[in-house]
C-alpha cells in the first residue's frame, strides 16, 4: 500500500487557485468522473478545501442508544491527522451528520474540512470557526435515533465517484473534486503548468493580442 499523501503535496494543491484547472488535468489524463454532485456546496461561499481524504459510511438508524451510536464516531474523530478532510457516504437525507462540537474537534486534530454527501447543523458556528464544510442540505435534526456512522477509512462513492482513503479532495465555489492517490503527484505537477500558462494567456489577452492568437501560441484558454 501506497503511504499517505504528506502535507507537503496537500499545501501545494491547496495553492493552485480553482478547481478548473485540476478537473482539466483530470480529464485529459483519463480521470473523467472525479467531480462530485453539484449539490454538495460550501456553507460559505468562498470558502475552499483541499487535504487527504478520510472516508466515512454511514447509514439510517433508529438505535436510541447514545453510547452505541456515538462510540464508532468519537473513534474516527480521535484518529484525525493533520490533512486529512472528512468526506462522508451518508446514505441519508434527514439527519445532521456534522455539528459543533464535532468540527471543533477535527479542526483541532488537523482536519481541513469536510465534505457530506448530506447534512450538517450549527453551521453558524462553524463559519465562525472558519471550518470549511461541504454539504448538501442543514437541519437541527440529531443523528440519535435517525442516523450513524458503520465504517471509515473504507472506499467509499459518493454521486457515482469511487473514493479511498487517501485520495485527495480539492473543494471551491465551483464544487468539489476526487483526485486518486496514486495520480495525486502528476495531476498536481501538470496542473501547476497549467496555472502559469494560463497566466501567460491572461497577461497576452490584456495587452492586445487576439484570442485565437493566444491560444495557438499557448495551447490553453
Amino acid at each position: 500500500m501506497n503511504s499517505l499523501p504528506d502535507t507537503t503535496l496537500i499545501e501545494r494543491l491547496a495553492a493552485i487557485p480553482y478547481t478548473g484547472a485540476v478537473s482539466d488535468i483530470l480529464d485529459e489524463m483519463g480521470y473523467r468522473g472525479q467531480t462530485l454532485p453539484a449539490a454538495i456546496q460550501a456553507l460559505v461561499p468562498g470558502q475552499t478545501v483541499a487535504g487527504r481524504a478520510l472516508t466515512l459510511r454511514g447509514g439510517p438508524s433508529t438505535r436510541g442508544d447514545a453510547n452505541a451510536v456515538f462510540t464508532p464516531f468519537l473513534k474516527m474523530l480521535g484518529g484525525i491527522r493533520p490533512g486529512d478532510v472528512l468526506v462522508y457516504e451518508a446514505n441519508d437525507g434527514v439527519a445532521a451528520h456534522l455539528g459543533e462540537l464535532s468540527s471543533e474537534t477535527a479542526k483541532f486534530r488537523g482536519a481541513r474540512g469536510a465534505v457530506i454527501d448530506g447534512g450538517a447543523r450549527d453551521t453558524e458556528y462553524m463559519v465562525r470557526l472558519g471550518f470549511p464544510v461541504f454539504c448538501r442540505y442543514r437541519t437541527p435534526r440529531d443523528i440519535l435515533g435517525r442516523w450513524e456512522l458503520k465504517e471509515y477509512n473504507v472506499p467509499i462513492r459518493v454521486g457515482g465517484v469511487s473514493i479511498a482513503p487517501g485520495d485527495l479532495v480539492l473543494g471551491d465555489r465551483d464544487g468539489v473534486l476526487i483526485i486518486p492517490q496514486s495520480a495525486a503527484e502528476a495531476v498536481i505537477g501538470k496542473a501547476e503548468e497549467v496555472v502559469d500558462t494560463e497566466n501567460l494567456v491572461r497577461k497576452a489577452i490584456l495587452e492586445g493580442m487576439l484570442p485565437l492568437d493566444a491560444y495557438n501560441k499557448y495551447g490553453r484558454f
